[in-house]
């Protein structure tokens, strides 16, 4: 039962080469940079932003500037949290194409190594170097658009709550 799961895969990983390890490396590393800002987002954020505004509410002035500064400080550490790992997650993105790059090169130069090898043309001959080259481009293309989606969503929701933050500390009083 296993084996015949695993063995589409395998054969996948063979065809697009050793980049594919890579990238697969890669993309793996992206997912659990956003599943860490989602884990975050639900579990620890909301405890946070509640002391916040809990420390906010409980100063019994909030007019001076001694007050907006504690406000600003209180913000500045929300929001740092709120956007730990995205430069991350953009470059990790950023890099899943170029390593597809990669994989392209590196399989048309075994295209090429099998043209002066045989000193022909032949299409059977190229078909390997050529899936060694469309497959990892392919792995790197569809890695950096799930990644792309997701940060976006991230960047949304990071958005959301830095307005709603500075909406829930209030200087009336």
């Amino acid at each position: 039962m296993f084996g015949e799961l695993y063995e589409p895969v395998y054969l996948f990983m063979e065809r697009g080469g050793d980049v594919l390890y890579a990238i697969f490396g890669l993309i793996f590393i992206l997912w659990l940079l956003v599943l860490e800002r989602a884990a975050y987002f639900m579990f620890s954020y909301r405890p946070a932003l509640a002391a916040a505004v809990q420390e906010w509410e409980a100063r019994s002035e909030r007019r001076s500037w001694y007050a907006h500064q504690i406000r600003q400080d209180l913000i500045s550490q929300l929001n740092i949290n709120l956007s730990a790992n995205m430069s991350t997650i953009k470059m990790v993105i950023g890099l899943a194409p170029l390593f597809g790059l990669l994989g392209t090169v590196t399989g048309m130069i075994e295209v090429f190594d099998v043209m002066a090898f045989l000193g022909n043309g032949s299409p059977k001959a190229m078909a390997s170097g050529i899936s060694k080259a469309t497959i990892p481009t392919m792995a790197g293309m569809v890695g950096a658009l799930t990644g792309v989606f997701a940060q976006s969503l991230l960047d949304r929701f990071i958005k959301r709550e830095k307005i709603r933050l500075e909406d829930q500390l209030t200087f009336d009083h």
